[in-house]
């Protein structure tokens, strides 16, 4: 177990771990707990946090769903579920989702196909856009947005 920190130190700490990159509330509260706050102590240091500027639910939201889109190359729905298993609201979900261009999601969307469908090897047509459509519906993007780039191909 991690040794136990008093408020002070737990803030400072907490201030540095946010400083590094974008992080949600839950994360935060998360490591706070980790360092021996009690729930009373941990609210009023994500209080202080977000007063502060260190913390903003929003922030990170665009932030982790341009990285994951331009980075990773994932889809909407997958994203989605990313921040939803980090606890992030759903009016906060909707803004980062907001943030991905759409003419930037249809093009990243084609790249991919391309790519994925040019390296398709085995069986017909048919059975290589197949697996094309359930690669990049497993990599997060809209099933029939999905259907309708790769039905062009």
């Amino acid at each position: 177990m991690a040794k136990r920190l008093a408020y002070p130190e737990a803030l400072e700490q907490a201030r540095r771990y946010c400083a590094r990159q974008e992080r949600a509330h839950q994360e935060v509260r998360d490591k706070l707990y980790g360092w021996g706050l009690y729930r009373d102590a941990v609210e009023e240091a994500l209080g202080t946090l977000i007063g502060e500027g260190f913390l903003n639910e929003q922030r990170f939201a665009e932030a982790y769903a341009l990285g994951k889109f331009r980075q990773k190359g994932w889809g909407r729905r997958k994203i989605w579920q990313g921040l939803e298993l980090k606890r992030v609201s759903g009016p906060c979900v909707r803004l980062g989702l907001a943030a991905i261009e759409e003419d930037e999601y249809l093009q990243r969307l084609r790249e991919l196909a391309d790519r994925r469908l040019n390296a398709e090897r085995r069986g017909d047509a048919f059975e290589r856009r197949e697996r094309t459509v359930r690669y990049l519906i497993g990599r997060g993007f809209e099933p029939e947005l999905v259907r309708e780039v790769v039905g062009r191909e």
